[in-house]
């Protein structure tokens, strides 16, 4: 758990590092240059489109460990828009909460207890 929590804290600071500088080299207007890739058809837009199925996937996962709750559905918003940002810090928080217990980290404690 601990070269895991290093790898996630690890990820957490080279992507907001990352993040800054290129907000301050080109400004913080993802959206258009990210799905302007993806409507050219080339492969910068069809990595994008990967990497978007990914964060859909990832938002998906978080809203379902938290039964699709109110709360749930709000990280599942922020997972979906944050990249790597959101799923370092949130995993890196709950291995905290959870002891480590790798079950209840991605099943939840409600889920992880129920067996």
């Amino acid at each position: 758990m601990t070269l895991f929590r290093l790898f996630l804290g690890g990820c957490l600071i080279v992507i907001t590092g990352y993040k800054g500088v290129t907000i301050g080299n080109h400004g913080a207007d993802l959206m258009p240059v990210f799905f302007g890739d993806m409507a050219a058809m080339a492969w910068p837009g069809q990595f994008n489109l990967d990497f978007f199925t990914f964060l859909l996937l990832s938002g998906l996962w978080v809203a379902w460990r938290h039964r699709f709750s109110a709360a749930g559905l709000g990280l599942a918003v922020l997972a979906t828009l944050g990249g790597m940002m959101f799923p370092s810090a949130y995993l890196l928080v709950i291995s905290f909460r959870t002891g480590g217990a790798i079950r209840a980290i991605l099943l939840g404690a409600e889920r992880s207890r129920q067996g």
